[in-house]
């Protein structure tokens, strides 16, 4: 992975603190000389980096307010830098629980269409992802991936152009979610068999019986998360790499060995 220049260190470190709230919803940031000797950059820098931080709806400015911070209820929680700060700051369980919840009102619907819609490539992209999934669980490699594609493709096969803008920009908040559900033991195992429901439905397009299947799917990876909320293992970052599978055919050779 590339080092991030100067500026997108600096916008990171900045994000960073609002979202951590070292400076206050309400609160004006501190004077541009200050931030500059705090992060060692130029005024240029803090000034790009602020109006990126705007149009993240993080910051507002004006000519009588000065650099103000927003509240939460404001922030792009489309956004992946958000996500990861959030993530970096530590995972809520009123933000876990908006992430389920709003999956749950879009994500079955969306399948519904899927069934109705999905075109050969379609059904393609999504057996591949499955299929992903499924040697990641046997041999080992990142199971987070294939389970992103498998769920982006879903929203991209019910052919809504709002909803494909969807999938691209909730990619990040999926990650999280998959990445704490994959943290439970044997949770990825366990759950692809529901995932292979909800493809076999598409594929037999029967939107009633794929929307039925997307929802235990999700209700499922909901009782996985509360699980891992409640045990206080450390939660999983989307800024970190997405935790590798050591795999069932791998631990088994390893236990032959032992």
């Amino acid at each position: 992975m590339a080092t991030k220049n100067v500026l997108g260190n600096t916008l990171d470190a900045l994000g960073r603190a609002i979202v951590a709230g070292r400076y206050a919803p309400g609160g004006t940031l501190p004077p541009e000389p200050t931030l500059c000797e705090e992060f060692g950059v130029s005024r240029t820098v803090v000034r790009e980096a602020v109006k990126s931080l705007v149009a993240k709806g993080l910051l507002v400015t004006g000519p009588k307010v000065g650099t103000r911070v927003l509240s939460a209820e404001q922030w792009n929680w489309f956004d992946p830098d958000v996500v990861a700060w959030q993530s970096h700051a530590g995972l809520t369980r009123e933000y876990l629980r908006d992430l389920q919840e709003m999956r749950r009102i879009v994500e079955p619907a969306a399948v519904r269409l899927a069934a109705s819609r999905a075109t050969p490539a379609d059904v393609a992209e999504i057996e591949a992802a499955y299929l992903g999934m499924k040697d990641a669980i046997e041999h080992g490699g990142d199971y987070v991936r294939h389970d992103l594609a498998f769920h982006q493709g879903l929203l991209r096969a019910c052919h809504n152009r709002m909803v494909v803008q969807m999938s691209k920009a909730i990619g990040a908040l999926l990650r999280t979610s998959f990445e704490i559900s994959t943290s439970k033991p044997h949770g990825p195992a366990l759950s692809l068999p529901l995932h292979r429901a909800v493809l076999d439905a598409v594929i037999a397009r029967e939107p009633a019986k794929a929307e039925r299947a997307c929802l235990v799917l999700i209700d499922g990876a909901a009782e996985d998360i509360e699980g891992v909320l409640a045990s206080r293992r450390r939660l999983p970052s989307v800024a970190e790499p997405a935790q590798q599978l050591k795999g069932r055919v791998a631990r088994l050779v390893k236990e032959h060995r032992a």
